[in-house]
């Protein structure tokens, strides 16, 4: 190939690269995806792929150079003698070599060196030598790309790979051996690097390396690098240490879980050192995520537990083999970490799910109970008092180590019974059928199980769970009499503190305190109600409980008639969340206090419930605002303490989280909602915090929404168009919104598609006229890639998408009917119908490949609303002056186009001449019901323009054509 050749060749192979991944068009990327397929297959693919990852600076665009890698990758995996000869091989290696080199910096996109690592793990796997070669080139590689290349070496062990079918067993099993020769280097390099100091020189952020180094290892351990290591020096390893403290860190939670759980599996030595971490495990991570309902970390520490017990099916094995009865029985310390930590993990999903799945959960408690049973039985045991035992003064004595034991035990208790039922419980404790006629009293076995008895029996949580029970169903009566409220406050504090009775009594705290409010406001009433809003602090409740304990003091403190005890009492409920909040604001000031990952995650949790609270507190306290109750003064005092705080999270680093960024936004969105105007003199600052912030975290959608939510409240002011439109600009820049070009890119980031449709729909619907003209080709730019987006497999996605055409085809629809007659530059309707008369047919392209394979049915209704909005729209221009713009003539162009560029595959025989005059003439019917719904007096009611006889008709052919196409190849290429 001469140097013509090959640079048309190049060109021809970025057009398509580009069609792919950014064309609106479905043919075009389906036909792209076609070319593209061919030129894998052929010869030349080599040397144009070894040529674009070689290329001088700058480099082609990130998608030229994924593909490139991605081809190489596939043409070494593909069976029969696809490598080049002897002689290239060496030379595939050092371009992939330079090019890993060249692509590790933090700068490139991660997926790139990953996939070029891929290609030289495949490499390796197939050369004679290659693996021992490739560790000798190794010390020439930056960290980044040897740890990604460490990374995906050992995965080429796995047989029989998605499309790397062309090696056999053998040649596995060699490359495996090969790799383990290099085990002890792999590990002294992974524990250097886990305990390497951070720096800024590869520019990858600490706990992003700590998770690749997880990923590593967790490669490693799967190939069984510490095959070779004693049991005893294993259970102690520096990256086992690593491994474990990194189960702390909410962003290296799942892949930790995921080594610990390969590590237990593989080495069945571990399970045993684990003992004497349960306490820890139990207090630090698993009792707070039971309180959060954090079902990631409790799943996660479930599983961890399972493979400990050599998975759940075969726990009462595990129980056994381990003689964890006699184990328990002992009495040692390590002895009730292992029940009380193997329980309470092994309980977490039935405790979440107490109130759904009913079925699920009883079969899972029909295979659990011989477990709970031999566990009753061992701690029984165990907790018998020795009548040997006396004290100084010669009476029986309970020793100090049995009455702690005991402590212990009573929630352990009350979870056994809670799942087998107090039935099977009561009938266990008397199960034994003592014959006291024939032999002396066995008194030790009596006393422990009406111990275990009155453990549950008179338990204050069954007594506090009922009892607030009562009071939410009969709070009107019981609060008739003022005598009964301190009592009954005092009691739902009492109870609100306990797991088991916490979410009856904050419910019957919300009964009371709506049923009673006059009768709450004495001031030592109003004083229960702060110390209950203060305990929140701790952070023991759910965050649903918290709610309502919020909703109930903020109706009461709403309706205090003083208005200075009003406003200051107020005030005081949204101080009892602000000391959660501003502690972690003190953690961004002091970078040390950050060290302590417990501490830190520990802060993060509660500071995000004290954003939950503040936004409950402003979300109940618009009824009291509507009555005027709640007046300008208290509002803005209200706002004086909550927005400097927000402002300040907003400025700081703990942004990045996801849970603390998601409260914060909801807190606002809570606040504005209630507050409405008071927030004006602030929107400039709320505006520039919400884009800066999803600028520096782009997969943080909640920005997104929250920016929609601030137009969808004052987008409709004049003042504020400028405001929206600078916002609007900067969103569009961010590269997550840039990249919304395929229908694979939406599958990829769905929740980022659904918030950003939702932005642009409360824009577009809300943002005034002057707004709209100024942001034509920021509108024209989201109007495509919603039409892409509607083509996503993830069905939220699409709908999300095809909501905001929807919507835009709504505002230009009402633009031309308000004037049919008039055409003026500086209309909206302009505009926005040159925008639809240019991307028109893209978008009926996308609805019609919309309805093509299995996902098809759900998007029916959402496919005929807009074909109804879009034939309703060129039908109404065809009688008026906008027919120099939009006309049905154009409508009939698109469809006829769209038809037939669909590939044969997808079509009967025939049925392409029979779909265009078909639904044009039922798009013509449709429109016309459409447009009566909007004109007149049907345009109160016109959000039911379906149930006329053209909208049913097009509705249910579309639904025809998704059913008869169920089984269509999949339009779009992954």
């Amino acid at each position: 190939m001469d140097a013509g050749e090959a640079s048309e060749l190049h060109a021809q192979l970025a057009a398509a690269v580009h069609a792919l991944n950014h064309d609106a068009n479905p043919s075009a990327r389906l036909a792209a995806n076609q070319w593209l397929l061919a030129l894998q297959r052929s010869p030349q693919g080599w040397a144009v792929a070894t040529a674009l990852l070689a290329a001088p600076d700058p480099p082609p665009p990130a998608d030229l150079l994924f593909f490139a890698a991605q081809m190489l990758r596939r043409k070494i995996q593909s069976p029969g003698p696809a490598l080049p000869g002897a002689g290239l091989a060496p030379q595939l290696l050092d371009a992939l070599l330079l090019a890993a080199r060249r692509f590790s910096a933090a700068t490139a996109p991660r997926q790139l060196l990953t996939q070029i690592c891929l290609a030289l793990s495949a490499l390796a796997l197939r050369a004679e030598g290659g693996v021992d070669g490739l560790f000798a080139r190794m010390p020439h590689l930056p960290a980044p790309a040897v740890l990604e290349l460490l990374t995906v070496l050992p995965e080429e062990s796995a047989q029989d790979q998605a499309g790397d079918t062309g090696v056999d067993a053998a040649a596995r099993c060699r490359f495996t051996r090969e790799l383990l020769a290099h085990a002890p280097a792999v590990i002294e390099f992974l524990h250097s690097h886990s305990e390497k100091v951070p720096a800024d020189d590869d520019g990858v952020p600490l706990h992003e390396r700590n998770r690749r180094i997880l990923r590593c290892l967790l490669s490693w351990v799967r190939v069984g690098c510490f095959s070779e290591t004693p049991s005893a020096a294993l259970a102690t390893h520096p990256l086992l240490t690593f491994a474990f403290n990194s189960l702390q860190v909410s962003f290296s939670f799942d892949v930790a879980i995921e080594v610990m759980t390969e590590l237990v599996s593989h080495h069945q030595e571990l399970p045993e050192a684990f003992l004497s971490k349960m306490p820890y495990i139990r207090e630090v991570l698993l009792l707070p995520a039971l309180t959060n309902r954090s079902e990631k970390i409790i799943a996660g520490l479930a599983c961890l537990m399972c493979e400990v017990g050599q998975a759940v099916r075969f726990l009462s094995l595990y129980f056994k083999r381990l003689k964890a009865p006699a184990l328990v029985a002992e009495g040692g310390s390590q002895a009730l970490a292992l029940t009380d930590a193997l329980l309470r993990c092994t309980l977490a999903h039935f405790i979440l799910g107490i109130d759904v799945k009913t079925t699920k959960r009883n079969a899972a408690q029909e295979l659990f109970l011989p477990v709970f049973s031999s566990l009753l039985d061992a701690l029984l045991f165990r907790a018998q008092i020795d009548t040997d035992e006396h004290g100084a003064d010669g009476a029986p004595c309970m020793p100090d180590g049995l009455a702690q034991f005991r402590m212990n035990l009573e929630e352990l208790l009350v979870d056994i019974c809670l799942l087998l039922g107090a039935p099977a419980y009561i009938n266990k404790l008397f199960s034994h059928g003592w014959d006291f006629s024939s032999q002396s009293v066995p008194w030790k076995e009596v006393e422990v199980r009406m111990y275990a008895l009155s453990m549950v029996s008179l338990s204050s949580h069954f007594v506090y769970k009922s009892f607030g029970d009562v009071i939410g169903s009969y709070s009107k009566w019981l609060s008739s009499s003022q005598s009964n409220i301190k009592p009954l406050l005092l009691f739902c504090a009492s109870g609100i503190s306990t797991s088991v009775s916490s979410n009856a009594c904050s419910l019957a705290l919300r009964k009371l305190c709506e049923d009673a409010s006059p009768f709450i406001h004495e001031p030592q009433n109003l004083e229960i109600l702060f110390w209950i809003s203060e305990g929140m602090d701790k952070g023991n409740l759910r965050l649903e409980d918290e709610e309502e304990i919020v909703t109930a003091i903020t109706q009461v403190l709403g309706s205090v008639r003083d208005k200075e005890l009003r406003k200051s009492s107020l005030a005081r409920l949204l101080c009892s969340s602000y000391s959660a909040v501003e502690k972690i604001i003190d953690i961004d000031r002091d970078y040390s206090l950050r060290q302590n990952p417990a501490t830190y995650t520990q802060s993060l949790d509660l500071a995000v419930r004290g954003l939950y609270r503040m936004g409950a507190l402003f979300r109940h306290l618009s009824t009291s605002i509507t009555s005027g109750l709640v007046d300008d003064d208290i509002i803005l005092v209200l706002l004086g303490i909550f927005w400097p705080l927000i402002e300040k999270l907003f400025r700081s680093s703990h942004m990045e989280n996801v849970n603390l960024s998601a409260a914060v936004c909801r807190s606002l969105s809570s606040a504005i909602h209630s507050c409405g105007q008071h927030f004006h003199m602030l929107l400039p600052k709320v505006m520039e915090c919400l884009s800066t912030n999803f600028l520096l975290f782009q997969r943080h959608d909640c920005f997104l929404r929250t920016a929609g939510s601030v137009i969808e409240e004052f987008g409709h002011k004049e003042e504020y168009g400028a405001l929206c439109v600078r916002t609007f600009e900067t969103l569009s820049s961010a590269s997550s919104i840039s990249t919304l070009n395929s229908s694979y890119t939406c599958d990829q980031e769905p929740d980022l598609v659904e918030a950003y449709m939702y932005f642009t729909s409360m824009f577009i619907r809300c943002c005034p006229k002057e707004a709209i003209i100024a942001s034509t080709s920021l509108l024209e730019l989201s109007f495509q890639k919603a039409a892409i987006c509607s083509t996503a497999m993830h069905r939220g996605a699409a709908l999300a998408a095809m909501s905001y055409i929807s919507c835009f085809l709504e505002v230009v629809l009402a633009a031309v009917l308000e004037s049919p007659e008039c055409i003026s530059d500086g209309s909206p309707g302009v505009a926005l119908i040159q925008i639809l008369a240019r991307c028109g047919e893209g978008l009926l392209s996308n609805v019609l490949y919309a309805l093509l394979g299995i996902s098809a049915l759900s998007r029916v209704h959402k496919s005929a609303t807009i074909l109804q909005q879009l034939a309703a729209m060129c039908s109404f221009c065809e009688r008026t002056t906008w027919k120099a713009v939009l006309s049905w003539s154009s409508l009939c162009g698109w469809l006829q186009s769209t038809v037939k560029s669909l590939p044969s595959e997808y079509l009967k025989q025939g049925e392409a001449e029979m779909i265009i005059p078909l639904w044009l003439k039922v798009l013509e019917d449709a429109g016309s019901d459409y447009i009566h719904s909007r004109t007149g007096d049907n345009i109160a009611n016109h959000q039911v323009y379906m149930q006329g006889k053209g909208g049913r008709t097009l509705k249910r052919i579309i639904r025809d054509f998704a059913e008869s196409h169920r089984n269509a190849p999949t339009p779009c290429p992954s």
